[in-house]
């Protein structure tokens, strides 16, 4: 599966990028996350409830941020196991760029799903991942700022 898309943040570039790595908001916005723990610099075990389409699972995971250009970039490799219900990993590019009084958030990312979560129609799973991005997009622009 391949999502691309750009939001608008209204927040500066530095300030979007200190929100971005901060684990505290990244706890916050991604949808069902239960625990967030920074295992190495720039790398987080995660563990999060998910329910994808008709699949209901606790996942358990691993984060990692590399090729690091703050505050303009890097790249985000992630895998997450739910057991029965299966697997997601894959990997995401993110690209910070003022724009005006804020900063535009671009991404292009690639997931690879398995065991139940496979079983997914492609749409739907396109659909439930931008329903995600969006309510990811919805909490950062709103939670706590780090400066």
């Amino acid at each position: 599966m391949e999502l691309a898309n750009s939001r608008f943040v209204p927040a500066s570039q530095q300030r979007t990028w200190n929100k971005l790595i901060a684990p505290e908001t990244l706890k916050v916005c991604i949808t069902g996350c239960e625990t967030l723990e920074r295992v190495a610099d720039n790398e987080y075990l995660v563990g999060l409830r998910a329910d994808v389409g008709p699949v209901h699972a606790r996942f358990k995971g691993r984060l990692k941020l590399t090729d690091m250009k703050p505050p303009h970039s890097y790249h985000l490799q992630f895998e997450g196991e739910g057991g029965p219900a299966g697997y997601a990993k894959g990997d995401a590019d993110v690209v910070l760029e003022p724009e005006g009084e804020g900063t535009r958030f671009a991404y292009k990312a690639h997931a690879d799903l398995g065991g139940k979560l496979a079983q997914l129609r492609p749409d739907q799973a396109e659909k439930i991942a931008r329903k995600m991005t969006g309510n990811f997009f919805s909490l950062f622009t709103v939670c706590g700022d780090k400066t």
